[in-house]
């Protein structure tokens, strides 16, 4: 049908511009409907062409010219093979999920995820796939205003500048207008707020949005959410062989501390990968310069991409509050703290602390977890220590890690008197804390399994920031634990600690109950000779604080110290002594531990009366699991001594189910290993070795040097 209208005339007959017509006459633009009506109209056709509009039977075309305009993925996109099927599958998913964000830290390779993901599934959607940076955390870029994202998504759909709405407004009614009814992909990459795209998003459309951002973006109600962490270590090794060629290390073992130290964040993977390439570094030296925290930022950089500057926009971007925070999280010297220690770094409530912690959260900056754990990536650490922390004032600075070693040693305190209930501990006078992250002797014992690590750390924290007093106070309360758990090398290392700043404070009592504390820790480590010259400087620093509690039980020590050196007529005799004073000043506990003493030395000397006489006593008078346990071993150990075989099986058996209650792997495995040894004394030896095999198990070491059992276990006799 011709009705003889120029382009000219239908235009202005139908109120579109004769460029815009042109467009569509040349495939080049969409027919809407409103056009299709207007056109009907103008040329008089009956319906005709609103009805090819409705039937889909006009000449169908994709909107933005058909434009895939998805950037190159790159030829090293790898790993992420689940969350890329993951992500696909929700790409692909009903209507009502048209919304996503792909969100994670800094250099986590969301956009080389999200990219890879539009294209595997670009097929599905025939009206094109476009890409939009709106630079929200792009290092020295202004980010998009919500009106720029709008206009330049409408130019891409091929609406003309003239009829382009002035106001935002406008804007977003017509992006919503010109998505409806179309299957497209947008990628809306480097996000940094919902308010940014939010006229994008909350059209009706059968397109898909995916939007990449350092947030969370949790203002998007009705979107989707897809975190996306750092690399597994072997896809992580990958990376780096695959960037670096050739050039990358040979040994399997450096390249997966070098990825380690890169924290595998895929950014920092391919900086290092990228110094491989340029030459000029060997694997060993530029993992040495990884590995050592004041330079490891600066060797994750290659000119263009630095991980401290992607770091920085982030940090930048916060408020005041914020940033004083994540300083303040460097000073935890682990990179996981619990809630309440972060509430006593910032010194805040619990409701304030929570919100800042949130807002970090969201920016992906820390990681909180449903435990109740703060935690900072370990480069994010790093970053924190080196710009945001000197950002904090020193006084600050100080307070707080006060407050810090203040809360943990009140959190201590309080989980051993829960586990340890009649043991002696100095006053700290430090309150009893509010909230204890437990409430019986298991949670408590769980606590400290937990978090010895970061205490053991905080000893030190303590001394090098001058807190004397409360560095060798956590010490000493630390003791009974390591003690328990058989935690040698911390023990003595924390100890070592505290002594320099029980001396540096001038505090005899202080610098006597450490050395006797040191002095318990070598005995267990098999060192006696070491041992008894710390019991022997225990007690002239006591004497020094006319402290007459302490000198007695530096010389508890001292006996039980010469025991195991072999001179077990003196340390019988200094334990009858304490034992004395243990019974006239009603410390229980005390009295048992001396009662096991003189059992283990009255063996020594074949006294075998005397020795079950003590054990005996010592297992009817002990309070704590723990104690019952080591009672009854050693109450079997004389029986065993003595050659009464059956008797000390009972005895160990005793031990075992005794220990077993207590929660105690290294006494259990100690009553084994003297059942094992009843067996193979009894010539028993598929019995025995059944025994020692269970003992093994345990996976603990039992020192022959202070342990009867194993000493005897290891005899050549035994030993077959």
């Amino acid at each position: 049908m011709s009705v003889g209208m120029s382009l000219t005339g239908l235009a202005a007959s139908v109120h579109f511009t004769k460029g815009y017509l042109s467009k569509v006459e040349n495939g080049k633009a969409r027919v809407n409907r409103e056009l299709a009506k207007a056109c009907d109209q103008a040329l008089g056709a009956g319906g005709e062409l609103l009805a090819l509009v409705a039937e889909s039977a006009f000449p169908a075309r994709r909107s933005a010219g058909g434009i895939v305009g998805l950037p190159d993925g790159g030829r090293y996109f790898v790993g992420r093979e689940t969350e890329l099927e993951t992500l696909s599958a929700l790409l692909l998913g009903p209507d009502d999920a048209r919304v996503g964000v792909v969100h994670g830290m800094a250099g986590a390779g969301k956009t080389a995820l999200a990219v890879a993901a539009a294209r595997r599934v670009a097929d599905t959607f025939p009206d094109g796939c476009l890409f939009f940076d709106l630079r929200g955390h792009t290092p020295g870029a202004v980010e998009l205003s919500p009106g720029e994202a709008l206009h330049r998504l409408l130019r891409l759909l091929d609406v003309p500048a003239d009829q382009l709405p002035a106001d935002e407004d406008g804007l977003a009614n017509l992006v919503r207008d010109q998505l409806r009814g179309r299957r497209m992909i947008l990628v809306l990459d480097n996000v940094r707020s919902a308010e940014q795209i939010r006229a994008i998003t909350d059209g009706e459309t059968s397109s898909r949005i995916l939007v990449t951002s350092r947030g969370r973006l949790p203002a998007l109600d009705d979107a989707w959410h897809f975190p996306v962490g750092v690399l597994p270590p072997a896809d992580a090794v990958r990376l780096l062989r695959s960037v670096a060629g050739d050039h990358a290390p040979d040994e399997d073992e450096v390249a997966t501390e070098i990825v380690r130290h890169c924290g595998r964040l895929p950014l920092a993977v391919r900086i290092v990968a990228a110094r491989f390439v340029a030459g000029g570094w060997t694997a060993a030296k530029l993992r040495d310069r990884l590995a050592d925290e004041t330079t490891r930022l600066g060797a994750l950089e290659d000119g263009e991409r630095s991980v401290a500057s992607a770091f920085a926009v982030s940090y930048e971007a916060l408020p005041g509050d914020q940033r004083r925070l994540l300083g303040l999280l460097a000073l935890h010297p682990a990179a996981a703290a619990e809630t309440g220690s972060v509430e006593a770094l910032a010194g805040l409530d619990a409701g304030e602390a929570d919100r800042l912690v949130d807002r970090l959260h969201d920016a992906h900056l820390v990681v909180r977890d449903e435990r109740g754990y703060v935690e900072l990536h370990d480069l994010m650490r790093t970053f924190a220590a080196r710009h945001a922390l000197p950002q904090v004032e020193p006084e600050d600075r100080d307070i707080a890690v006060r407050r810090l070693v203040e809360h943990l040693v009140a959190i201590t305190v309080a989980a051993d008197e829960l586990v340890e209930p009649h043991r002696f501990r100095p006053p700290t006078g430090l309150p009893a804390p509010a909230a204890a992250p437990f409430s019986d002797a298991d949670g408590a014992l769980a606590w400290l399994g937990a978090q010895w690590p970061v205490l053991a750390d905080i000893v030190d924290s303590a001394a090098r920031h001058g807190l004397y007093d409360r560095c060798w106070q956590l010490a000493f309360v630390l003791r009974a634990f390591f003690f328990r758990e058989k935690l040698f090398e911390p023990w003595i290392r924390t100890h070592e600690r505290a002594l320099e700043a029980a001396r540096a404070a001038a505090d005899p009592g202080a610098t006597g109950m450490i050395l006797n504390n040191l002095g318990m820790a070598h005995i267990e480590a098999g060192d006696a000779g070491t041992a008894v010259r710390c019991h022997q400087q225990a007690q002239e620093q006591f004497a020094l604080a006319g402290d007459d509690r302490g000198s007695i039980d530096a010389l508890s020590s001292l006996a039980w110290a010469r025991l195991y050196r072999g001179e077990a007529e003196p340390a019988l005799a200094d334990l009858r002594t304490v034992l004395a004073v243990y019974r006239r000043t009603g410390r229980t506990r005390n009295v048992v531990i001396a009662l096991r003493g003189i059992a283990l030395a009255a063996v020594a000397l074949g006294r075998f009366p005397e020795a079950l006489a003590a054990a005996e006593e010592a297992s009817g008078l002990a309070q704590l699991p723990v104690d019952r346990a080591m009672s009854a071993s050693c109450e079997a150990w004389v029986h065993f001594r003595a050659g009464r075989w059956e008797d000390a099986s009972r005895g160990y058996r005793r031990a075992a189910e005794v220990a077993d209650d207590a929660g105690s792997e290294y006494e259990r495995a100690r009553a084994l290993t003297g059942l094992g040894n009843a067996s193979a004394a009894r010539g028993n030896r598929p019995e025995a070795e059944r025994w020692w095999a269970e003992a093994d198990a345990y996976r603990v070491t039992l020192n022959p040097a202070v342990l009867g059992e194993a000493e005897y276990r290891s005899r050549p006799a035994f030993a077959e």
